[in-house]
């Protein structure tokens, strides 16, 4: 299935989208928002499920044309957005080019921190900045959304926990960041809100693409219409969305709705580009010894997009403009 929300209220309004994202249906009278069929997936799913089979035979009433700029983040607010750093060659790379050596445990024990979740930037909202000095940033990734997970939830059972996918703009603030963890208490100032792609669709909506629970196509990223970089969101991926899982509800219980980030997509092969502009200007230190990609600025334009085999965009398109707060 592919689900998304309209802009209603705080939290949306559930509708279903065509496997070709042309068409859409209403489908809140079987689950008013995207939180309410996750906190009873197992009674309202097969009727989404039914619902979203007649709209991709053209067998539905009330069809409209889909347009994602009319829908906010399919959870448009969560109770809970834990981001893990999935790809260590990417932490690797960004303590190797700042001369701090990087400690065997990351390769065994994934990262995470848990970001703002209480209001999420709508897939084609602005990203309002307050200030281009603080160093503005996307990071292209994939999450996933859980039903409930009990604590202490082992690795090779969290996979069954995967309900939903959808891609992120993890926006991030760089140069506030070194302040914020040498005060030893993570992020919060520097990690702003993110954005999700308008759809989110069930693992086999991917087919063979989903397996060892990875998704195994490139990462589209472009900044201002040029193509930044496109890794393959299935290799170098250290720890797989089970382990992040997992690792989240080693000591708590996760409630249905939980979103669980990768961490910015990246591949060794570096021919493939980047998912965010700071480890561009990492390869740029240890190449020529200074950063030559600067960081967004105002009037800037990102775009993240995943397709499939045969170019059909599976999530839709994060696209969002760098603005003035005012």
């Amino acid at each position: 299935m592919k689900l998304a929300s309209l802009k209603h209220r705080r939290d949306g309004k559930l509708i279903l989208v065509s496997r070709d994202l042309s068409q859409a249906v209403d489908a809140s009278d079987i689950a008013y928002t995207l939180q309410d069929a996750l906190d009873e997936w197992d009674t309202l799913s097969p009727l989404l499920q039914a619902r979203y089979d007649a709209l991709n035979d053209n067998k539905v009433a009330g069809r409209f044309p889909f347009n994602p700029k009319d829908c906010a983040s399919p959870l448009p607010r969560a109770f809970q957005w834990a981001d893990g750093s999935a790809y260590v060659n990417h932490v690797e790379l960004v303590r190797k080019a700042r001369g701090a050596e990087m400690p065997a445990s990351f390769w065994t024990d994934p990262l995470m921190y848990q970001g703002m979740s209480d209001r999420f930037l709508a897939p084609c909202d602005d990203i309002e900045l307050c200030d281009e000095a603080w160093g503005c940033d996307f990071e292209a990734e994939v999450a996933v959304i859980t039903d409930d997970v009990p604590m202490a939830t082992a690795a090779d059972a969290a996979g069954k926990h995967i309900r939903l996918l959808m891609l992120v703009n993890d926006v991030s603030l760089r140069n506030l960041i070194p302040s914020e963890l040498a005060k030893g208490f993570g992020f919060f100032q520097s990690k702003p809100a993110s954005a999700f792609s308008p759809i989110a669709i069930t693992p086999d909506e991917l087919s063979d693409a989903w397996a060892g629970n990875k998704v195994h196509l490139p990462l589209e990223v472009h900044l201002n219409h040029e193509q930044f970089g496109a890794p393959d969101a299935g290799v170098d991926m250290t720890f797989d969305f089970s382990e992040l899982i997992a690792h989240a509800a080693k000591s708590r219980h996760l409630s249905a709705g939980t979103i669980v980030g990768s961490g910015t997509v990246s591949n060794l092969d570096r021919s493939k580009g980047s998912c965010c502009i700071a480890e561009r200007r990492m390869l740029e230190i240890l190449e020529v010894g200074s950063p030559n990609t600067p960081f967004l600025h105002y009037g800037d334009r990102v775009s993240i997009e995943m397709h499939d085999s045969q170019g059909r965009s599976i999530f839709g398109r994060i696209e969002q403009e760098v603005v003035p707060f005012k």
